[in-house]
């Protein structure tokens, strides 16, 4: 026996080291692979930033800034928000692979690999500072270093980076020569990248314009356009385009009927399309179902329905459902038609806003040029985006003329843009939070104080995996609520 067990020993020892000589081939799955070429990341972060931005525009986004309402299930439109995690989950999940993508580009020495991720990274964390404030920013992909609690950082150093990395982009699009593949944006056109970094640049310059004195660093990027090229036309623009076919269809269009139907158009949006006879009312809503399916197309009717009304109310209003106007089919059932594929897009940033922004620093004198030619442009490029034309006579009401004192004139620019940012992101309500344009009367039957809300709060499960860093920022930042004012909001919008 005792012959027998020494002899098991030693065959088991063999064995052993029979197996492990080769254990890390054997265990080693080449359906697994450790690192990732940039051009398979690229596409799959694009993707699922865009989908989680319009799902959360489309629930939230469209409803505060008063483009639509609600007419059952109200509660979004009450400002009963509670978590709003979309954007957060989305911004930290792709990070990583965004992180990820600017390392390898690093290593093989692909600038122009790198700079297209520096945008993403800058536009993905502008997002998330935008909608809550103080973020985790500098350790937020750092992990594998050791950090599993970053630290929030200031809104204005998060700013500061963003700056640096889209300045830093532009500069390396200008002198790369690699290739750029996988590219869902521009298709690897690297100058419609500068320009949009440019572009980009401009946005955040003026969202923190009320902070800090950006005059300069505007007139800086505009008087060297070979250096620092920006949107020329809608050409540029840069937006995810949806395809016709699954599974990468405009998010609204594999929607249940019902649940689209619980969007309505907002009364104020309506109202304000229709005092000055603006046709993109007909590519934003439709007519009231009792009148859209009448022989006589000329009856039809466009009827917008208040915010914040409650369940009984908004299901009554203006004698029922068959009498409220619904969200244009160019945004559902026709989003995968050839105008729709035109129109039903996810949006970075348009040439449309790009010339509002610099129309709203020539007139404050941020910078010295046309603010009406920007005005003008802005307003014609918003148009031509939908495929719509106004005619000559829309440019000269008195509600559209670029006519009267500096205040009429910036409430004209900033109505204009709030008008084109229709379904395009977050970013209609974050640059109503800057600019207090247009002004919006909080919902009727809201739940907030009367009061509109100005961030999301953060994540619950936050408080639990990242508490003490969370709490500094809280303190620093003011109550974790829908109503504290993030660092660059210095207006008291309500």
């Amino acid at each position: 026996m005792k012959k027998l067990h020494i002899r098991t020993i030693l065959l088991g020892v063999l064995m052993m080291g029979a197996c492990t000589s080769d254990f890390e081939e054997i265990n080693t799955n080449p359906n697994s692979p450790t690192t990732v070429a940039p051009q398979l990341l690229l596409p799959q972060v694009m993707r699922d930033m865009m989908n989680s931005l319009m799902n959360e525009t489309w629930g939230i986004g469209n409803i505060v800034v008063q483009h639509t309402a609600k007419n059952q299930f109200v509660n979004e439109d009450r400002y009963l928000w509670g978590e709003l995690n979309a954007v957060w989950n989305a911004v930290y999940d792709n990070a990583r692979d965004v992180n990820n993508i600017i390392l390898i580009a690093d290593e093989q020495k692909l600038s122009n690999t790198k700079a297209v991720a520096l945008i993403v990274k800058s536009w993905m964390f502008s997002l998330a500072t935008d909608a809550y404030g103080d973020i985790p920013y500098k350790e937020a992909t750092s992990a594998k270093t050791g950090i599993n609690y970053p630290v929030y950082d200031t809104q204005e150093s998060v700013y500061q980076g963003i700056l640096a990395d889209l300045a830093e982009a532009n500069t390396l699009l200008a002198t790369g020569t690699d290739a750029v593949t996988g590219d869902p944006i521009y298709k690897g056109t690297l100058m419609n990248w500068r320009k949009l970094a440019n572009s980009l640049r401009i946005r955040y310059l003026m969202r923190i314009s009320d902070r800090t004195n950006v005059g300069s660093q505007i007139t800086a990027i505009l008087s060297d356009p070979s250096a620092n090229p920006i949107f020329e036309g809608n050409e540029d623009n840069g937006v995810y385009s949806y395809l016709a076919s699954s599974p990468d269809q405009f998010p609204n269009y594999t929607q249940r009927i019902g649940s689209f139907n619980e969007f309505r158009a907002s009364k104020t949006m309506v109202d304000w399309l229709e005092d000055r006879n603006d046709p993109r009312v007909e590519i934003y809503f439709r007519a009231t179902p009792a009148t859209e399916n009448t022989p006589d197309p000329s009856d039809d009717v466009i009827v917008g329905i208040p915010n914040g009304l409650g369940d009984v109310e908004a299901q009554e209003f203006n004698g029922g459902q068959q009498n409220q106007s619904r969200i244009g089919a160019l945004f559902y059932e026709n989003s995968i038609s050839a105008q729709g594929l035109n129109v039903a897009k996810g949006v970075i940033m348009t040439y449309a806003e790009l010339n509002f922004l610099l129309a709203e620093a020539a007139e404050k004198n941020l910078i010295t040029a046309s603010a009406e030619d920007y005005y003008l442009e802005g307003i014609e490029a918003s148009f031509d985006f939908y495929g719509v034309d106004p005619g000559a006579g829309y440019y000269a009401q008195a509600e559209v003329a670029y006519t009267g004192t500096q205040q009429e004139k910036l409430v004209k620019i900033g109505e204009q843009k709030w008008a084109s940012l229709y379904y395009q992101g977050l970013e209609a309500w974050f640059d109503w939070r800057r600019t207090n344009i247009p002004v919006l009367v909080p919902s009727v039957t809201n739940q907030n104080n009367n009061r509109i809300p100005v961030r999301f709060i953060y994540p619950i499960i936050e408080q639990a995996l990242n508490g003490t860093n969370r709490a500094t920022a809280v303190g620093r930042q003011g109550a974790d609520d829908l109503n504290s004012r993030v660092w660059w909001d210095v207006n008291a919008n309500n």
